[in-house]
């Protein structure tokens, strides 16, 4: 379940960046003074540029975290093998943190530690579920997938509105998706509605106007 979690995450995350820095630059773009084909063309080019980029950090990332999980499990499984006393007290240790009787707690490990003890371990010292770890390859194509459709929103506004209008066109695309995008993200994370929405909507704005300052400072 959270390796599923984790690359709905890597989703919501590429798709959120690649409308907000696709729009970015095509509002640079468009304030500098670039022509429709121009604008289109460095729109493409950042989506392209964007999906690799946010592909190869995913990757890197959750490769790292599945590298460590897994040295966790090594030595996990090395202390289960050459100190199983001590394991046993530690397990006696971390139910009765849960509220557990020390009888029922020393009864309940030692009939864990009968059997295979080391799943328990790892859920309940570590939180790693050993047959649950994230891909990289996954995160890294939820994350490249997703910034690319979420690239295309803008893309296609700018394809599709009067090149003196693309501004305003891309501008209300872009908070209306923000607007969609912090919807999902609430729900995944079973956060506030508003909040994740009013935050995604805003921080948009101010990236959107700061891009399109920056491109009217340096026309063409």
């Amino acid at each position: 379940m959270s390796s599923k979690l984790n690359t709905l995450r890597a989703g919501v995350l590429g798709a959120n960046d690649g409308i907000v820095s696709t729009s970015a630059l095509l509002l640079g773009v468009i304030a500098a003074g670039a022509g429709a084909t121009e604008t289109f063309t460095a729109g493409m080019a950042a989506a392209v540029a964007g999906a690799v980029s946010m592909a190869l950090g995913e990757y890197v990332s959750v490769s790292a975290q599945r590298d460590s999980e897994k040295s966790l499990i090594a030595k996990e499984s090395g202390e289960l093998r050459d100190m199983p006393t001590e394991e046993t007290s530690e397990m006696e240790e971390i139910l009765r943190g849960f509220g557990v009787s020390e009888k029922t707690a020393a009864t309940a490990a030692a009939e864990i530690h009968a059997g295979d003890p080391l799943h328990a371990h790892l859920q309940l010292e570590l939180g790693i579920d050993a047959e649950d770890l994230t891909s990289p390859w996954s995160a890294a194509a939820s994350s490249a997938l997703s910034f690319i459709l979420g690239a295309l929103l803008p893309l296609v506004s700018v394809l599709l509105a009067p090149h003196s209008s693309a501004a305003a066109v891309v501008t209300l695309v872009t908070l209306v998706s923000l607007g969609g995008t912090g919807l999902v993200s609430a729900r995944l994370s079973d956060t506030r509605t508003r909040r994740s929405v009013a935050r995604l909507i805003i921080g948009g704005a101010i990236g959107l106007a700061l891009t399109y300052g920056i491109g009217s400072l340096f026309p063409v």
